[in-house]
């Protein structure tokens, strides 16, 4: 999810930046957009620095060759975009713009033309957050919908004591974490996830693989990350980003793969084997290239380890899903595999159906449990199915705590 953060001029600004962090620690993708005196307070080069993203400083660029017509409606397409848009620090002018419809910068443009969730967290002067226009500004723009987070009292940067300090960083994250509709009914699990392929060498050179991308475990780990799991990651080779706030152990092969999920098994409380490793490697590893040449070439396959097999064997407590890539009768495979290895759940999909799912960022799966469970979800993003997952997952633990 991505969230737009405005931060407008007030000395607790520099605050902003530990906000970002903390967005991402959620599993945010955070663009920062600074008002003129903002950036009086901190540079945009530290927000670039923290986010990777470039920060919007004004509406038209800073300069006459950066005025073009993709600058003229950044905004709008900014405020398209964005899954929230958190104003932190709020000063009392900025709130009085929002509360009047002034539309004079970036930041309060792209308020205006944006659908998405607002939430604005005030700092300033105790006199200033207690005059009457600002509380009634604060009032006009709560009754728009907009989720305000109000300033905490203490000594503030003028001498004074009282309400205006900018609220802590992780109460403004929880406001956006709630307005985004995301739980942390994860917080005290420890999630191990697998993800990606595996590579079995046949030579210095060549190696047995698949096409799985990794997309549906790194999604399952952003998503449990995001609400408030400690997840660790063991992954397969892949080109994907790693996901904020998760640790990630890099593998190879199934062997490795195995060594890792093992070690941190004793910790987890819920493991999610998306991954995709091998099901034979070769029985013998050639110490060199292995030549071209006018003959057929035999290569001797033995089977890996059955990583999940193991790991539901010494499951204890914990919840064990495994998945089912397939291309015929997915779902009486799926059942087939929950019962063969005494799994708690399996998300089976069928990797031929809608032009195949390896590399894309929609998936279409059906998720079957010991319970009964046999829920079919509709063709969606596999961010949407990550969420569906934890869901059934948080239901069946539910369930199983409460007999």
């Amino acid at each position: 999810m991505k969230v737009a953060l405005g931060v407008s001029g007030g000395i607790s600004a520099y605050k902003a930046a530990e906000l970002v962090r903390e967005l991402q620690q959620k599993g945010l993708d955070v663009q920062v957009i600074m008002t003129a005196h903002a950036q009086e307070f901190v540079r945009p080069l530290t927000f670039a620095a923290l986010t990777g993203q470039k920060v919007i400083t004004s509406m038209f660029g800073s300069g006459q060759q950066e005025a073009n017509v993709e600058s003229a409606i950044e905004h709008i397409a900014v405020a398209q975009t964005i899954d929230a848009l958190v104003i932190a620090p709020a000063t009392a002018d900025i709130l009085a713009k929002m509360a009047n419809g002034v539309a004079d910068d970036f930041l309060t443009t792209a308020y205006l033309a944006t659908k998405a969730p607002v939430v604005v967290a005030p700092a300033m002067n105790v006199n200033m957050w207690e005059h009457p226009m600002t509380r009634e500004n604060v009032e006009r723009l709560r009754k728009r919908g907009v989720a305000v987070v109000e300033p905490e009292a203490g000594y503030l940067a003028c001498g004074m004591t009282g309400p205006g300090r900018l609220a802590a960083v992780e109460a403004i994250a929880a406001c956006v974490l709630d307005v985004l509709g995301i739980r942390q009914d994860l917080k005290n699990e420890v999630v191990l996830v697998t993800a990606g392929p595996t590579r079995e060498e046949i030579d210095p050179v060549r190696y047995i693989s698949n096409h799985s991308s990794g997309k549906m475990g790194y999604a399952i780990a952003e998503a449990a990350q995001r609400r408030g799991a400690r997840t660790v990651l063991v992954s397969g080779p892949t080109d994907l980003r790693c996901p904020e706030g998760v640790e990630v152990i890099p593998v190879s092969t199934v062997a490795q793969m195995r060594s890792a999920v093992l070690e941190r098994l004793p910790e987890s409380t819920i493991i999610i084997k998306a991954a995709a490793p091998a099901d034979y490697r070769p029985q013998r590893r050639a110490a060199q290239k292995i030549k071209k040449g006018a003959k057929e070439l035999s290569l001797a396959l033995e089977p890996t380890e059955d990583i999940l097999c193991e790991v539901a064997q010494r499951k204890g407590d914990r919840t064990v899903v495994g998945f089912a890539a397939e291309t015929e009768n997915v779902v009486a495979s799926a059942r087939s595999k929950l019962a063969s290895k005494q799994l708690d759940l399996v998300v089976a999909n069928d990797v031929t159906s809608n032009g195949g799912v390896f590399g894309s960022e929609y998936n279409t799966v059906t998720i079957v449990g010991r319970n009964g469970l046999e829920r079919h979800l509709p063709h969606m993003k596999k961010s949407e199915v990550a969420n569906e997952i934890l869901n059934e997952v948080v239901k069946f633990r539910s369930a199983r705590n409460s007999k």
